[in-house]
């Protein structure tokens, strides 16, 4: 196990770079789901190891042997570096766990506060519009989800570029695409190498957003027009607070998404080029190195338990006679 155990928690240092260059050459749902799906498998493979790690040494205890009615002798012995890798491990998984507590406490009070600070604005459906000639939009997720725009934001675009921009934030909420991020901030979370993934997560949502706009309004050159002027309004005055989870159409590099929706639409042909399915290729070969690996050391622990146990020995001492 000591071997196998040590892949997933390396892996990801080479499978995010893989993924954000992989990520650029996929259509933008395509490149959000592949992200997401990659960095939650890479995160909770690096997680069941620390774990498998921190049990092999637990399990070496006396006091914990004696709970399980082991006998330590048969669990084999192991690594020198195993006692050292398994408190590491537990102090990892402590701290891991408290972190994601955290985080998720963040989450969940920064969305309660905003959406108190909603109550009594003006609305209509999905629409929230907050007195402040600041400019500012963003989809505010939650129940019911929002689309929050400031007054300052309604002047500074003319009537068919606000219609781009309620379009926009609309499809953050429809794809509900702060799942995607929680998602992300969840396996960075868990694995430091992960935080690389939630910026070409981030784009990839808004692309996906400005896409889900220019063809709900059918004209991509007024989608571009509508996003750089809303960036351009909200720059001008600089940043406002806002919840991490909320997305909005003037975050990210915004010239280089008015770039892309000046380009013909993305198709799925563009997937098929050498490239990037040498990379998907890659990526899919790390995700599986690491969950097999996980996987691999689990059932070696298992079994070492069940020697430890007396329900294999009688196995192992034949195999041991006969060599």
């Amino acid at each position: 196990m000591i071997y196998a155990v040590w892949l997933p928690l390396l892996v990801p240092l080479l499978a995010a770079p893989l993924a954000r260059r992989g990520a650029e050459s996929l259509p933008p749902r395509a490149a959000a789901w592949a992200l997401t799906c990659l960095a939650l498998v890479l995160a909770l493979s690096s997680t069941a190891a620390l774990a498998l790690l921190a049990l092999d040494g637990a399990l070496r205890l006396p006091f914990v042997a004696a709970l399980g009615h082991l006998s330590p002798n048969l669990l084999g012995d192991g690594s020198p570096a195993m006692a050292p890798a398994a408190v590491l491990a537990a102090v990892a998984l402590v701290g891991l766990g408290g972190l994601v507590l955290h985080r998720t406490r963040r989450h969940v009070r920064e969305l309660r506060v905003v959406h108190g600070q909603l109550d009594g604005q003006a609305s209509a459906g999905d629409l929230t519009v907050r007195q402040d000639e600041c400019p500012d939009a963003y989809a505010l997720p939650g129940r019911p989800g929002r689309i929050v725009v400031t007054t300052g934001m309604l002047r500074a675009l003319s009537a068919p570029e606000r219609e781009v921009l309620f379009a926009h934030e609309r499809a953050h909420l429809a794809g509900r695409h702060h799942v995607f991020l929680a998602a992300a901030e969840f396996a960075a979370a868990l694995h430091p190498a992960l935080r690389g993934l939630r910026v070409p997560l981030s784009y990839a949502l808004e692309r996906w957003a400005d896409e889900c706009a220019a063809r709900v309004t059918g004209d991509r050159a007024l989608t571009a027009r509508a996003v750089g002027r809303a960036a351009l309004a909200v720059s001008a005055s600089g940043p406002r607070p806002r919840p991490r989870l909320s997305l909005t159409a003037t975050a990210g590099p915004v010239p280089r998404r008015v770039t892309a929706l000046l380009a013909p639409a993305p198709t799925v042909a563009r997937a098929h080029h050498l490239l990037p399915r040498a990379l998907a290729a890659l990526l899919l070969a790390c995700v599986a190195l690491s969950a097999t690996a996980a996987l691999e050391a689990a059932t070696d622990l298992h079994a070492g338990i069940e020697i430890a146990q007396g329900e294999g020995g009688g196995h192992g001492f034949a195999e041991a006679d006969g060599d």
